[in-house]
């Protein structure tokens, strides 16, 4: 069993980054959605101008502040509910046209043996490097046989993170290698390289049932959502909507695997393995992606 102990080496975090202001200003817009803040109040909360705030939300997520807000409003969320459907069908952005399958189509998968799984990872070498991401740092951990493990921390929770990670794989060889995770960094978020004849490949290692809701996730097109009862009649068993939850939640490839397309009946987007302001700001970047 693996002992191995994650270490950030070095200060990854870019110089001037515009996700942790924009983190600021998404934790206000979740906290004071309902009063629906301005820009002028948004700015001043994480110490911009109006202007700079506008131009730097906008060229991280595709969206004006204004826009995100409405795009991740709970009160918006349940208005795009159709009454007749347990499900979301509409796009979280009003007037959101494309279908958003072009990250769906670039990931190709696949699934490790429940022999392999219940190992608990005996005689697998994972691969793991710590990424600067959209979405604060991002872990990063690969086999031979493809990415297997993409979890996101805020500065100083890098140990946190990589044992959270590690747990599930105890018995796993950990080696930290960027060289190796570097290339899986590169093109997971970068929408230019995704590419479906160049497609990423992901490894899911889960119990069968695991990776049958993860599977399903993998269906949602980006810039939609499915509520938990929808995804558990998808998989043909409706009555496992907590069972369908609790799967989501130990979803081991967040973003790739997207688990933050999923929420509850009422349009409520629940919580996130990460955070909810993490997750708020993955449908808002992807809501700017395809519209």
């Amino acid at each position: 069993m693996s002992t191995h102990t994650a270490v950030l080496k070095k200060d990854i975090t870019p110089e001037g980054s515009d996700y942790e202001i924009v983190r600021r200003a998404i934790e206000k817009i979740s906290l004071d959605y309902r009063d629906q803040p301005s820009l002028e109040e948004l700015a001043e909360e994480v110490g911009e101008t109006p202007t700079g705030l506008q131009k730097l939300f906008t060229r991280w997520a595709g969206l004006s502040p204004k826009a995100f807000l409405q795009a991740v409003t709970l009160d918006h969320a349940r208005r795009l509910l159709d009454s007749g459907m347990p499900l979301l069908e509409t796009s979280f952005e009003l007037g959101m046209s494309g279908p958003g399958r072009l990250h769906d189509l670039f990931v190709t998968h696949e699934a490790m043996s429940p022999g392999d799984y219940k190992t608990r990872g005996a005689g697998l070498t994972i691969r793991y490097g710590f990424h600067s991401s959209p979405f604060g740092t991002a872990l990063i951990m690969a086999t031979e046989r493809g990415l297997a493990g993409l979890a996101f921390s805020d500065p100083g929770e890098e140990r946190a993170a990589f044992a959270d990670m590690s747990s599930r794989w105890p018995n796993a060889i950990y080696v930290e290698d960027m060289t190796a995770t570097g290339p899986y960094a590169a093109r997971i978020f970068d929408p230019t390289l995704w590419r479906p004849d160049q497609p990423l490949h992901v490894v899911m290692i889960g119990t069968d049932f695991q990776v049958r809701v993860w599977e399903a996730l993998l269906k949602i097109p980006m810039g939609k959502a499915r509520t938990y009862s929808s995804i558990a009649a998808s998989i043909g068993a409706p009555s496992a909507s907590r069972a369908v939850g609790a799967a989501n939640g130990a979803n081991p490839l967040s973003f790739v695997v997207p688990c933050h397309r999923a929420i509850g009946k009422s349009g409520d987007l629940t919580g996130y393995h990460w955070g909810l302001t993490r997750k708020r700001a993955i449908l808002g970047w992807e809501a700017g992606q395809v519209s």
